[in-house]
């Protein structure tokens, strides 16, 4: 009698655990599909908090899943281009947003657009909502 009568559980991580891009042990970093529904901006949606922040002025969320080489651009649903970011690091498979545009102002809450471009792989576009805290340095 397998484990003296008491249920067995098991699970696998296969599906979440970090592989690099072409892996034939892993399914999920042949396909390309695969590969862009693994990428995602976390917290989604982000409701003036998230468990990256550093302190109270900080800002932050991920997006989590790349490969080596990726360029994220972050778009206002009119379309104006928000931020760049270029990751080219094979030590990280994720990025930090500090939630600020180019210019480095706070944006406005509401809905984003992300469009994630993989050189050699091909680009998908990720929705983003993101609820903004007022700044309070008075309680300082």
């Amino acid at each position: 009698m397998r484990n003296g009568g008491w249920p067995l559980y098991s699970f696998s991580t296969n599906d979440i655990a970090p592989a690099k891009l072409g892996d034939e042990k892993n399914k999920y970093t042949n396909n390309k599909d695969e590969i862009f529904k693994r990428i995602h901006v976390v917290p989604n949606p982000y409701y003036a908090y998230s468990e990256y922040e550093g302190s109270r002025v900080d800002n932050r969320v991920k997006i989590i899943n790349l490969p080596t080489k990726a360029t994220i651009k972050i778009y206002t649903l009119d379309g104006a281009l928000v931020k760049t970011i270029s990751k080219n690091d094979q030590k990280t498979n994720f990025v930090d947003w500090d939630i600020k545009n180019d210019k480095g102002i706070p944006v406005a809450s509401g809905m984003y657009i992300v469009h994630v471009n993989l050189p050699d792989i091909g680009e998908t576009v990720l929705k983003w909502f993101g609820a903004m805290r007022p700044v309070d340095l008075i309680s300082f």
